[in-house]
């Protein structure tokens, strides 16, 4: 007995009818047609799926009919603000502390990357650039510049990729290296990570395509050893195999509702040539490997004698990393090759912590002072309040995320009770936070641990 024809649902065209028939729950299916007549009902009733509704197959190039890859309607390019080097600079000083030099590097990077992608008609930008006269740099090719960003833990590595995404107003995705593997294996495939920028842009295709994308613990991928081994790497090794084409620029095919891939899937083609990729970790153990190399001891009669150690009592040997130095560490070359630019974060100190609690738009004491204003309550901490915080964070080892632990513990038993008593008509006008409070309520949560 023959296999029957599957068809339409809706119009009941056979499958041999349409470019495309799509399986749904037990016996229904939906053609190509069908879900265009839907989309355009859809928005022509609901405003919003003019921009955000993904189309299925519109306008599919020769020779792909039917292989299960979407494409998304045409959008409006995206439209970048107008901001000098010097301006993002100004405007990540807003919220973050410190780290000045990375904040540069940052703020020039970003900038020619989306002026690379202005001049080549990806997005159209406020301020327009100047006309080429010159025909030879008409053809010149800008490539584009990933970046590295190399530092402590807690020292604002994800804050300032989060933060210059705000500025700029482009979609943002975090995504973490460490659940990533190998296509095949346990894990997420590394397509994983632009689904999430997909939909940060709300399956905008186009402005997906004008994204950043930061990759945290880039660090954990590294080789695990320098032995060749007869079993495979998955976790590492092959992650960062797996990376090289999407961090340089190819089409990368992602199944819109994630998970892995598989044959009758419909797929989002992306381009990833525009999307800048920032990759942070903290490198533990890189400091040593730069100590050594900068440390070594001279040969020869007229040589000046160094210690072996003589590198690492510099303030910051990370500042000094070198390509080599990542490759050492068990990056492999080529995945270095495709992050350019290199930029190391200096560990933060008292004064940088200080700064942190009070001074950024959205400093820790801030949020809980408009915590407490929502109840009535004016919040004031001491001077000495906040020392005795920053000296807690400062033996804790874990950088600025510290603060907020801390301040979480000292701030507890107010949040607690502070509503009760408002319900009470008991509201205190003003709470003052003092040494005593903070040493008294950290010993306090240690004891119950």
């Amino acid at each position: 007995m023959g296999k029957s024809l599957r068809s339409c649902s809706f119009c009941g065209k056979d499958e041999f009818s349409v470019r495309k028939l799509i399986a749904g729950p037990g016996q229904a299916h939906i053609c190509d047609a069908c879900v265009s007549l839907c989309a355009e009902a859809l928005s022509q009733e609901f405003p919003e799926f003019r921009r955000h509704a993904p189309t299925v197959l519109e306008d599919l190039p020769e020779g792909e009919e039917g292989n299960g890859i979407s494409h998304s309607a045409a959008s409006e390019p995206l439209v970048l603000k107008a901001l000098s080097p010097t301006e993002l600079k100004a405007r990540l000083d807003e919220y973050v502390i410190g780290q000045e030099m990375t904040k540069k590097t940052l703020a020039v990077a970003v900038y020619n990357h989306y002026k690379r992608l202005v001049a080549q008609g990806i997005c159209l930008s406020e301020c327009p650039l100047a006309s080429l006269e010159d025909e030879a740099l008409k053809e010149v090719e800008i490539e584009k510049s990933n970046i590295l960003l190399v530092g402590p833990t807690g020292s604002g590595k994800t804050l300032l990729a989060r933060t210059l995404a705000r500025i700029l107003e482009v979609p943002f995705a975090i995504a973490d290296a460490t659940t990533l593997t190998e296509a095949g294996y346990v894990g997420e495939d590394v397509e994983s990570i632009i689904l999430r920028l997909l939909q940060a842009a709300d399956y905008d295709v186009k402005r997906a395509e004008c994204g950043i994308v930061y990759i945290d613990e880039i660090d954990k991928i590294g080789r695990k050893t320098d032995n060749v081994s007869i079993s495979r790497d998955v976790s590492g090794e092959g992650v960062q195999q797996a990376l090289l084409k999407i961090l340089e620029g190819t089409d990368c095919h992602v199944p819109p509702k994630g998970g892995r891939k598989h044959p009758e899937q419909e797929y989002v083609r992306i381009r990833t040539d525009h999307i800048l990729f920032i990759c942070g970790g903290a490198f533990i153990g890189l400091d040593k490997i730069v100590s050594e190399r900068i440390g070594r001891k001279a040969m020869g009669f007229g040589a000046r004698k160094r210690g072996a150690n003589d590198g690492i009592r510099e303030k910051n040997p990370l500042a000094r990393t070198q390509p080599a130095d990542l490759i050492r560490f068990g990056l492999i070359p080529e995945f270095v090759g495709r992050l350019p630019v290199i930029t190391v974060l200096a560990e933060l100190g008292e004064e940088d912590f200080k700064h942190i609690l009070s001074e950024p738009k959205n400093a820790l004491i801030r949020q809980y002072t408009k915590l407490l204003a929502l109840e009535g309550t004016a919040l004031h901490f001491e001077a000495e309040a906040i020392q005795a915080i920053v000296e807690q964070a400062l033996r804790s080892k874990t950088g600025a995320r510290a603060l907020r632990s801390i301040l979480e513990s000292v701030m507890f038993e107010i949040m607690y009770r502070l509503p009760a008593k408002k319900k009470a008509g008991e509201i205190a006008d003003r709470v003052s936070i003092t040494r005593a409070t903070v040493e008294e309520e950290l010993e306090a949560r240690t004891s119950i641990a």
